[in-house]
């Protein structure tokens, strides 16, 4: 081979290898499938705080129905702006101290377009966002029908921005749980137990409502709480499938292994309470779906379909348990059983996911007790632990702080009247108070058939 075929084969082999050397020096790019799918996922996730509050609406007295969906919307705008403004970034940013994210993020500075993994970082903000608001809107629950709007329009920003972000650091942006190597795929310590336990010492805090265990307090509208259970159980498909940040296998087992968990949860809660209170109700069917969606969220990454099935049978009467029988023996007024089906569901979903995970449903996670790896059951243990306690004493001081300043409840006359007239000026059923409250229709009797004139409120 002469010289200047040498040469020439040299330049053409060189020409060929240029795309190949550009390519591996380029950061990947973001996935269009994949994004596509964190991008419906994120909007699952959205709609989960509107389903929870028809779920919450529908279970409180007429008089505070408004008042109770009220929470869970300003806390759907509050805290996307506070996760704008500096939120996301004491989440994710670089990590100071294992504790919280430093402020590179501030304002989403240096967040848009650019691939984080194969999304967009700019929806994977997007995505988390969803969680911070929807883990607010939990814990609102437990104070419904009693406090008041301004203390807890300032307890949201507080809340968020020192329990929140840094326990969402602390799990899922490098924190020291994280790197303990305590697994929660998708929120049980994160979302559940840290809004559970608060929405518990808000109550504790707060006080009982006037009336309660001496009043009836019954649902006014159960149709509205299914509604609101079904739109929850849809989103939290996103809310699972999603954390797997990839249309890929693991998200398709987190998919499937949710809905398992669901209707084991759901049908366990009913035969709980048919054994103990006489009744299967409607109530308790979707109770126990949400519970069983609750328990699932930790390990929806790492467990298999059997495990499923089992964390879902035992948090049904779990739960049941910890609403019927804990709560009205310790008598707190936990209004909406925030802490007796997150705190509790999931408290259990973290510790079964140290008895259940398994790498062979994820590598990139660990095996549990029953897979040979005892240690995993007492990382779970301290990050149940370190959650429980880190909630529970900030909430309760910022409780304290904020009654420094203003009255953490109405007042008495405004409970009485309801919230919904009282705080907001709204009536959510206008037609039934057109004639003081009733109305007057005509209606027959089996006894009397002719038309007779009845007044129903």
């Amino acid at each position: 081979m002469t010289n200047r075929m040498k040469t020439l084969f040299m330049t053409l082999f060189t020409l060929l290898l240029l795309p190949a050397i550009a390519w591996a020096g380029e950061t990947p790019a973001t996935d269009t499938g994949d994004t596509t799918f964190i991008i419906i996922s994120s909007a699952m996730v959205m709609i989960m705080t509107p389903g929870l509050a028809l779920f919450y609406g529908g279970m409180v007295r007429k008089k505070n129905v408004l008042s109770t969906i009220m929470l869970s919307f300003i806390v759907l705008c509050v805290v996307s702006v506070i996760w704008v403004l500096y939120g996301y970034s004491l989440a994710f940013g670089t990590d100071i101290s294992s504790v919280v994210g430093g402020l590179d993020y501030l304002w989403l500075n240096g967040v848009g377009q650019e691939p984080s993994g194969t999304i967009p970082h700019f929806i994977f903000m997007a995505f988390q966002m969803m969680f911070a608001i929807i883990t607010v809107a939990i814990l609102s629950g437990s104070i419904a029908e009693r406090m008041r709007f301004q203390a807890f329009l300032a307890f949201i920003v507080i809340w968020v921005s020192i329990v929140y972000s840094p326990l969402c650091h602390w799990v899922w942006g490098g924190g020291w749980l994280m790197q303990l190597g305590a697994l929660d795929f998708a929120g049980g310590t994160v979302v559940h137990i840290s809004s559970g336990v608060a929405g518990l010492v808000a109550a504790l805090v707060i006080g009982k409502r006037k009336g309660y265990g001496s009043e009836p307090m019954v649902p006014h509208n159960l149709p509205m709480t299914v509604l609101g259970a079904a739109l929850l159980w849809f989103g939290w498909f996103g809310f699972n499938a999603g954390s797997a940040l990839a249309a890929n296998g693991l998200a398709a087992s987190a998919f499937a292994v949710t809905h398992i968990a669901a209707a084991a949860g759901g049908l366990s809660w009913v035969l709980a309470e048919w054994a103990h209170h006489g009744k299967p109700t409607v109530l308790g069917c979707v109770s126990g779906a949400v519970a069983g969606l609750v328990a699932i969220t930790p390990a929806a990454g790492f467990v298999s379909a059997m495990p499923a099935v089992i964390i879902g049978l035992v948090v049904g009467p779990l739960c049941y348990f910890a609403v019927a029988v804990v709560k009205a023996k310790l008598g707190y007024d936990d209004a909406l059983d925030a802490f007796g089906i997150h705190g509790v569901g999931g408290t259990w979903g973290a510790i079964a996911t140290g008895l259940f995970a398994s790498k062979s449903v994820n590598d990139a996670g660990a095996d549990g007790l029953f897979y040979g790896n005892a240690a995993q059951l007492s990382t779970q243990l301290i990050g149940v632990a370190a959650t429980i306690a880190f909630a529970a004493l900030v909430t309760f001081l910022i409780l304290k702080v904020i009654s420094i300043f203003t009255s953490l409840r109405v007042s008495e006359g405004d409970e009485v009247f309801g919230l919904d007239t009282s705080v907001h000026g709204e009536t959510a059923y206008a037609y039934a108070d057109t004639f003081g409250g009733s109305i007057t229709r005509e209606v027959k009797t089996s006894s009397n058939l002719a038309g007779s004139t009845v007044k129903t409120v």
